[in-house]
């Protein structure tokens, strides 16, 4: 599966593993991960959609069901906005809520189809991002592609539940976090969260939309990915960017009008403490899972989305801060394994970040190591990364092949430790006062992107 050509021309760390899924060629082996949670003896009440509830540690070999997200409750939770295509489908309101919200916190990540009918337009938003995926023709291609792919990746979505939990989760992350913010900053109250998705509802450009209608003052662009990539964070802000010229093109007036957002933006952290307390509070709970004649013999493997070297080499800074992320929760264990940065969903011939995750797998099973933890350090979220390529091809199928006990520390997903500290980043930023980071002024040195100098100017001038 891996290794094969991406014919989409895939650039990006932010869809490389929904391509690796969508060209995967092999057929289904696996059975439905609700009956491998009820297999393991594990217990399989379902919450109803909406409910927060306690945090379900994961792994292949604990998961709850409460974590497996079957399609009755996938279908449930996601009625609430409709599914068709771009072009036509009626944006979700957010949260709605009767009190003018006076800090708007839009979360942005890449977002996922949370039900199978969702797959086709999120692919097609996917290849037409010329951000990404600059394809010859575009317009003609992307939905060819995105048409063709489509019924495959729908069987991977099938196996997780029948779509993607991500915007659940991001929910119950931005209620927990703006609950704590009305209590922490009284004066920048009241604080509403909306999510904002590049390729699936609620669209990033919605978000937008909505938090105008809403009469936000200030608007804090959050990314939920700690490290900053510029297929990542990057790709979101040109989006906003992109979105905002639009509505300035289309009213001159605009920016001169009274009570226009002000904006900022949390560009990365990839080192804030409760971010590495909510990861190390997962491994050590997931170690003491294993029998314990085998917790002292644990090889920790902090697993990333990969990039191609191509990106990497044009001065992307991804490499250096999920490395830092890794040494601060190293240094949180005090050391106490062995461990390992890998990198996952390599696809294409082109060389990109390594080791690959499943080679080094491979490897320790051939020098006798039986025991590993993978962490998905840069992946705050459960979606189909986790829950297929870490639970089901890592942990299960090469684990299973290779003799070896391979378990995965639970997501973050609904820990109180890291709904604080998403609460204590956006509470940081208001209090410094910063439109951003100093390191979002400083454009990667062979970007070849002209819209990421404009997307800068705009963040570190609004």
């Amino acid at each position: 599966m891996l290794g094969r050509k991406c014919r989409a021309g895939c650039s990006g760390v932010s869809i490389c593993s929904t391509l690796r899924v969508v060209l995967s060629s092999g057929p289904a082996t696996r059975q439905h991960l609700y009956h491998h949670a009820t297999t393991r003896r594990l217990p399989v009440s379902v919450p109803p959609a909406g409910a927060t509830g306690p945090s379900y540690p994961g792994g292949p070999r604990s998961r709850s069901a409460h974590q497996i997200f079957c399609p009755m409750m996938v279908r449930a939770s996601s009625s609430s906005y409709s599914s068709s295509s771009q072009s036509s489908a009626k944006p979700e309101e957010q949260h709605t809520s009767r009190v003018k919200p006076k800090t708007g916190v839009m979360m942005l990540n890449l977002g996922g189809p949370e039900t199978l009918d969702d797959v086709h337009d999120f692919l097609l938003r996917l290849f037409m991002d010329r951000d990404i995926i600059p394809l010859p023709a575009q317009g003609t291609l992307a939905p060819l592609i995105a048409k063709r792919r489509s019924p495959k990746i729908q069987k991977q979505y099938q196996k997780i539940g029948g779509g993607s939990p991500i915007k659940r989760w991001t929910t119950i992350q931005g209620e927990g976090m703006v609950k704590l913010l009305d209590q922490m900053s009284p004066e920048t109250a009241p604080h509403k969260f909306y999510i904002g998705f590049r390729y699936a509802h609620p669209l990033t450009e919605d978000a937008i939309d909505q938090m105008e209608s809403d009469g936000v003052e200030h608007a804090i662009a959050f990314t939920q990915y700690p490290q900053y990539s510029c297929s990542t964070t990057g790709s979101s802000l040109n989006a906003i960017y992109r979105h905002l010229a639009k509505l300035e093109k289309q009213d001159k007036t605009r920016s001169s009008k009274e009570n226009m957002m002000r904006w900022s933006v949390i560009d990365r952290w990839p080192v804030q403490k409760e971010l590495v307390k909510a990861f190390a509070d997962n491994i050590r709970a997931e170690i003491a899972k294993f029998p314990s004649q085998a917790q002292s013999d644990v090889v920790i493997l902090f697993s990333a989305h990969s990039l191609p070297l191509k990106v990497v080499n044009r001065g992307d800074p991804y490499p250096q801060e999920v490395g830092a992320t890794v040494q601060r929760v190293m240094e949180e264990l005090n050391h106490s394994h062995p461990y390992r940065l890998v990198w996952q969903s390599k696809v294409g011939p082109l060389p990109w970040l390594g080791p690959q995750t499943d080679q080094v797998i491979e490897g320790y099973g051939k020098l006798g190591q039986k025991n590993l933890l993978l962490v998905p350090i840069a992946f705050t979220s459960d979606h189909i990364e986790t829950l297929h390529e870490m639970d089901l091809e890592y942990a299960e199928e090469l684990g299973g092949k290779l003799g070896m006990d391979i378990r995965r520390a639970g997501s973050l997903n609904d820990s109180p430790t890291f709904i604080q500290a998403l609460a204590n980043t956006v509470h940081s930023h208001i209090k410094a006062g910063k439109q951003c980071s100093s390191q979002l002024h400083l454009r990667c040195p062979l970007c070849v992107n002209p819209v990421c100098q404009r997307m800068r100017e705009f963040f570190t001038q609004n």
